[in-house]
Formats: C-alpha cells, structure tokens, sequence
C-alpha cells in the first residue's frame, strides 16, 4: 500500500551530496512500504542533516557513546487515546543523519554516495517502525528487508 510521508527537513549544516526533499520522501515510502506494517494513516517524519559535533551529541545523550554516527532514529511515542478516535495521521518520529558522516562513509567504502542516504534513510525508517539489529533475529530482518528495498531502487546490497 503506498503511503503519504508528510517530511518535514531540517538542514542544520550543509553538504553537497544532500538529496531533494522528493527523493528522501521516496527512501522513506520505499522503507515503510516494504515492510508488514497495516497501519494506512499518512505518516509524518522528521528528517535534521546535522554536523559532527550535533551527531556526537546526540548520540552521546541518548546511546552514551562519544562519535558521531551515521543515523539516529527516535521513534515517536504515539499511543492512543482512550475515548478518541484516531487520527488521520500518524507521527513516525525523527531522524538525524549527519551529512559529513554518510559522505565519508560512501567513499570510504566506495559505495555511491545517493546509494548509501538512501539506505540511510530505509535503514532510519525500519527503526521508527519498530525494527532493530539487537538480535541476530532481528539484524537478519532488517539487513534483508533493506537489500530487497535497495535492489528495488537499483542499488546493490548494502550488507554485500
């Protein structure tokens, strides 16, 4: 079922290799489309590009690890509300990549660039939907729904 991201972007530093707003859109819907999620609400996603030291922060705050990281997904708490009926939308939560961060990556790993935020994104997305690599389990789900997400939009496996 193909499903309305409402994306708001935050640009809190800039880099080059940054996609447009329709292409992160289209990782995202690609990312919740895939998966076994019924839910057919509009979905509402934050994506903020921050640099190193916000990356850092963030990842320091919320994971107690010092680096900055590639992605980090906070999943909105959205419960229902008793007597309620529910609403149309549905808040995902939010992401924050650090551009300098994916484009060190993708040449280091000489990985296309458009590629690696792409999976970025798909990898962010499963995240907010509830997905996690804590578990061998859990990595494999995650690691094969993301190379069948990306072999869809042309790319390799991110994992090969």
């Amino acid at each position: 079922m193909k499903r309305t991201v409402n994306l708001e972007l935050q640009q809190a530093c800039s880099v080059a290799s940054l996609p447009d707003e329709g292409e992160i859109r289209r990782w995202i819907e690609a990312a919740i489309d895939a998966t076994d999620d019924k839910d057919g609400r509009a979905c509402d996603v934050l994506v903020r590009i921050v640099d190193e030291a916000e990356s850092r922060s963030l990842n320091w705050r919320y994971r107690n690890r010092d680096r900055a990281t590639n992605v980090l997904a906070f999943p909105a708490d959205e419960g229902t509300i008793p007597g309620l009926p529910p609403t149309r939308r549905r808040t995902l939560g939010d992401l924050a990549i650090c551009g300098p961060v994916v484009e060190r990556e993708a040449m280091r790993r000489g990985k296309p660039v458009d590629g690696h935020w792409g999976h970025l994104l798909v990898h962010g997305t499963l995240h907010l939907l509830g997905y996690d690599h804590k578990t061998e389990v859990g990595a494999a789900e995650m690691e094969r729904l993301e190379a069948h997400i990306m072999a869809n939009q042309g790319f390799d496996d991110p994992y090969a």
